[in-house]
Parts: C-alpha cells; sequence; structure tokens
C-alpha cells in the first residue's frame, strides 16, 4: 500500500549518495509525485532519472530560478560536504547555509508545507565523552566549517518556520552508509579488502551509525501527513541502535567480505600521538573517538524502527560495490 503524502515532493541532491536512494526509494513508497532536485539536470542521465522528473536547485545562486509549484514538501540532502581548503569552506557557508536558507523562502513564498533538512551531529561535536550519549538536548558546539555552516542553517530555518509558519524537521546525521557510500566509510571497506594490518585492535570507542535504508524509512515517515504532525518544529537524530568500536565494524566488514581483518594491538595514547605529529588529528578522532547518539525521540514520537541491521546493510552496500567492478 503506498502511503498518502498530499501534494508533490522534491529530493533535492538527487545524484548524491543519500538524495538518490530516497528518491529512488520514495518515488516508489509515496502516493505523489516525486521530483529529483539537481543542480545540473543532465546529471540525471547516468542515474536513471527520467527527465520528466528532474528539476534544477541551484544553491547559493539567488539568480537562479527554482520551480516549486505543486510541491508540499522539500527534503533537503544537497550539501557541500567537508574540506579543508579555504575556498571550500566559503562555499559551505554560501551552499549549506544561504543556499539553504534561501531555497527555504521560496518554498515559503510558493506554499511549501514542510521542509525537512538532513543535518550533522557534528553541530553536537567531534566526540562523545567516555559512557556519554548525545540526545536531540545536548547544547550544539560546531567545532568546523562545515558543522557551523548546517547550525547557522538550522537557526536560520527556525527563525524562517517562525515568521512563515512553514514547518521544519531537522535531522542530524551520524555516518550514514550503504550502496553507493564514499568517503571514510569506502575507505574502510578498501583497508579491509586489501588485508591492511591496523593498529586499532586496542581501542574500546563506541560510533553511532545509520544505515541508508534505515534514513530513508525516517523520513518516509516525516513526509506522511497522517503519521509526521508530531514531528514539525522537532531535532531528530537516529541511528541503527547498534554502537560499535571501529575494531568491531572492521570485523563487520571483513565478515561481509568474506575476509579476515588485520587487526594489531598498539597504545592508543601512542596513536593519538602519533596523529598529532603529523596533523591528522580529525582522522584519528574519527577511528578512535566515540561518537553515540539516542534515537529513543524519533522511536517514541513516530514509531521508527530500523528496517535494517547493520551487517544486512553492509552486506547490500559491499554486493553493490561488486557488482559496480
Amino acid at each position: 500500500m503506498m502511503t498518502p503524502c498530499g501534494g508533490d515532493l522534491l529530493v533535492t541532491g538527487a545524484n548524491g549518495f543519500i538524495g538518490h536512494r530516497l528518491w529512488f526509494v520514495l518515488r516508489q513508497q509515496l502516493n505523489c509525485r516525486v521530483w529529483a532536485g539537481l543542480r545540473l539536470l543532465e546529471a540525471g542521465d547516468a542515474l536513471g532519472i527520467p527527465a520528466e522528473e528532474r528539476r534544477q536547485v541551484v544553491l547559493g545562486d539567488r539568480m537562479a530560478p527554482i520551480d516549486l509549484s505543486g510541491v508540499e514538501v522539500i527534503v533537503h540532502a544537497a550539501a557541500q560536504v567537508h574540506s579543508m581548503s579555504r575556498a571550500a569552506q566559503r562555499v559551505m557557508h554560501q551552499v549549506n547555509t544561504q543556499g539553504t536558507l534561501d531555497l527555504a523562502r521560496h518554498a515559503a513564498d510558493a506554499g511549501v508545507r514542510r521542509f525537512v533538512f538532513l543535518s550533522s551531529v557534528k553541530v553536537n561535536g567531534e566526540s562523545t565523552p567516555p559512557g556519554s550519549v548525545w540526545t536531540e538536548d545536548h547544547q550544539p558546539s560546531p567545532v568546523d566549517a562545515y558543522s557551523l555552516s548546517k547550525w547557522q542553517a538550522e537557526q536560520g530555518l527556525y527563525e524562517m518556520s517562525a515568521q512563515t509558519g512553514m514547518e521544519i524537521i531537522i535531522v542530524r546525521l551520524p555516518l550514514v552508509y550503504g550502496p553507493g557510500v564514499k568517503g571514510n566509510m569506502a575507505t574502510l571497506v578498501k583497508w579491509v579488502r586489501r588485508g591492511v594490518p591496523l593498529p586499532l585492535k586496542s581501542v574500546r570507542n563506541q560510533r553511532s551509525l545509520l544505515a541508508l535504508d534505515n534514513l530513508v524509512s525516517f523520513i518516509s515517515l516525516c513526509v506522511d501527513r497522517k503519521r509526521s504532525a508530531q514531528a514539525a518544529g522537532k531535532v531528530f537524530m537516529l541511528s541503527d541502535g547498534d554502537d560499535v568500536s571501529i575494531g568491531e565494524l572492521l570485523h563487520r566488514i571483513a565478515v561481509a567480505l568474506g575476509a579476515r581483518a588485520s587487526l594489531l594491538p598498539f597504545p592508543v595514547r601512542l596513536l593519538r600521538f602519533a596523529a598529532t605529529v603529523t596533523g591528522r588529528q580529525a582522522l584519528a578522532e574519527r577511528l578512535l573517538g566515540s561518537l553515540v547518539v539516542d534515537s529513543t525521540k524519533a522511536r517514541r514520537l513516530l514509531g521508527w524502527q530500523p528496517v535494517v541491521s547493520m551487517d544486512q546493510q553492509l552486506r547490500t552496500m559491499l554486493d553493490d560495490a561488486s557488482s559496480r567492478q
């Protein structure tokens, strides 16, 4: 049975890892038209997005026209992601903050009912202290250009909602993994596949992750007119509810590959020292630090439950990667 959602839905960033999966699945689940928002319309050719289902959304360019006729809900997945260059940091503010708010203003003027913004758990900081868990009530503490741009966008969206009445839902994401993933998760897979010895056996951290299919299942609730009334104006944190150490994650990747993770014991304090000396503190924090979130709020208010386990999504992810080779 298809889910009713009223008017049309627009997913921005539909050529990206998260946005494309959202567009692909939601257009099958929802009883409405789901538009693929693309910066370049021709980018949909290689992704199998029908030309008649594309709309151009250029963020950070106030002169670029945005057609939102008939759209009731926007799921905003487009973003400029991490980069250390100064030029890219300026683009982060231009795209992630100003572009988001420009799009939201267009949306409010066009009568869009709801704006779902995919933010980042980095808004809260880089890591949780040992034994602690972040909830939506914890004080944000963005520490880099990316997280700051997301936090500023969140603040602007709430102000706009108060002024216009357009409903805002914010979802702060941890590391999302699934078919087509790149970045840190793809690097971990490459290390395991190649049998690279990794000095991570002694690490006892905990990390919350989110399967792409679990994220899609939550967003489908956010756009359901009947089920999501209590979500309006809220911030949500999501995870699979299966927090793992870096060693456990590498082991699970190895099992899904039919391989064995080569983990070596090494003092964590020396790993951190080496990272500081080589200027790789950010990478070390992602590998050695903990980041745990509590998704109770999403479960309580919307009845959300993960639809796949970590092991299931890892197998799907790796099968997809093999099919692309």
